[in-house]
């Protein structure tokens, strides 16, 4: 590393709060706001029902049963009223339209009992009350409607795989050291169930604010961190624990940038975990994000697997423990030319090396040496 000119980094950068464009958790941290066409969430009701949080919903799924449980109720008792039942409760000659409805309450209950079919047989319909025969079909119809409604938003709701996500966990912080004398950027991913996410794949973006050459300002653009989609490496089995690796080459967005210049930088690296839950069979997204000083040069993950009796053991209190190691500071790409710069001295020095035995050897050496290469050029006769 010395001879790269790459000094170590021991020393840590100083913290500095940037507003997050996803939370540590996978929330967004996006507000829409001055939205004019509002009524495109009535357009797609029920998704933006299962959208609502917990407290709203069940506002909503009360609030459902309740206005049409009256509703009906008041249309009961309107029927009751006009056809003048209410002034014959006593005459035993005279027919309801329905029987022992004799107020507001008494019909609100059998608006209940003809919705939720629950039929206690002492209110019931008459033959002589066709409006009311033609509101019962309507109420039970619609009754089912609501029903089904509102019973399949509940049932997205609570099977929704968002909780599943709350059990796929990321490192605190990322880290860059070598990998196979190459700077790599890792973080680590775990699954803390025992059943396993079917097909999971692990994509990255890199989030940062960026001025085109024409002077266009271009605020939280995204670029792709590739974690090996052209060889495989980003469809993960995670069945333990796993380091994902980016490698900072030529295509890399952090080819350019040093230790130095990373202390300098603002930006966010979000990563996205997906997959299908095995159980249920619903797909699953996970996410976290990692900000610039959250990603700490010249360190490593420590391992957390260990070989017990008949069993591999994870540990998962080193999960997120990372370690220093000796990294060279530079960039990747002064990395590369100073690789290459000693490679070139060593060639040569191989060369050179070579050319003084040819010309102090004999002429057998010197066709077997460089006829190993390329063909040997011509001796001259005055040697």
């Amino acid at each position: 590393f010395l001879k790269w000119g790459c000094a170590f980094s021991p020393e840590r950068r100083n913290k500095r709060k940037r507003q997050r464009y996803v939370e540590k958790n996978g929330r967004c941290n996006v507000q829409h706001g001055n939205m004019r066409e509002t009524y495109r969430y009535l357009t797609d009701i029920f998704t933006t029902l299962v959208d609502l949080n917990w407290r709203c919903s069940l506002f909503v799924f009360v609030m459902a049963y309740a206005v049409t449980w009256l509703f009906f109720g008041a249309i009961w008792y309107l029927i009751a009223y006009c056809r003048g039942d209410l002034d014959h409760l006593e005459d035993e000659t005279w027919t309801p339209c329905v029987d022992n409805v004799n107020g507001f309450i008494s019909a609100f209950l059998f608006s209940i009992e003809t919705e939720t079919t629950i039929g206690y047989g002492y209110r019931v319909i008459t033959d002589q009350c066709p409006v009311g025969t033609m509101l019962l079909l309507l109420q039970a119809i619609l009754g089912s409607m609501v029903n089904a409604f509102m019973v399949g938003c509940m049932f997205v709701k609570i099977s929704q795989p968002n909780k599943r996500a709350e059990t796929l966990v990321f490192s605190r912080n990322a880290v860059i050291s070598l990998r196979d004398d190459r700077l790599c950027l890792m973080f680590r991913v775990g699954d803390l169930r025992s059943s396993h996410i079917v097909g999971a794949n692990m994509r990255a973006k890199l989030i940062k604010s960026k001025q085109t050459q024409e002077g266009e300002f271009i605020p939280l653009d995204q670029t792709d961190i590739s974690l090996g989609f052209e060889t495989g490496d980003d469809r993960l089995f995670l069945v333990s624990p796993l380091v994902i690796s980016h490698e900072i080459d030529s295509r890399s967005a952090f080819w350019d940038m040093s230790q130095a210049q990373l202390e300098k930088e603002d930006f966010e690296i979000v990563v996205i975990l997906e997959g299908m839950v095995e159980a249920t069979g619903m797909t699953c997204q996970a996410r976290s994000s990692y900000l610039a000083e959250e990603v700490l040069w010249g360190h490593r993950f420590s391992p957390m697997m260990s070989l017990a009796e008949g069993f591999f053991d994870v540990d998962y209190g080193a999960f997120h423990h990372t370690f220093e190691v000796d990294t060279p500071s530079c960039s990747a790409r002064e990395l590369s030319l100073a690789a290459a710069r000693l490679d070139a001295h060593l060639y040569w020095s191989i060369s050179s090396r070579l050319d003084e035995e040819r010309w102090e050897g004999t002429n057998a050496f010197q066709g077997k040496i460089w006829g190993f290469c390329f063909p040997p050029p011509p001796i001259s006769k005055e040697m």
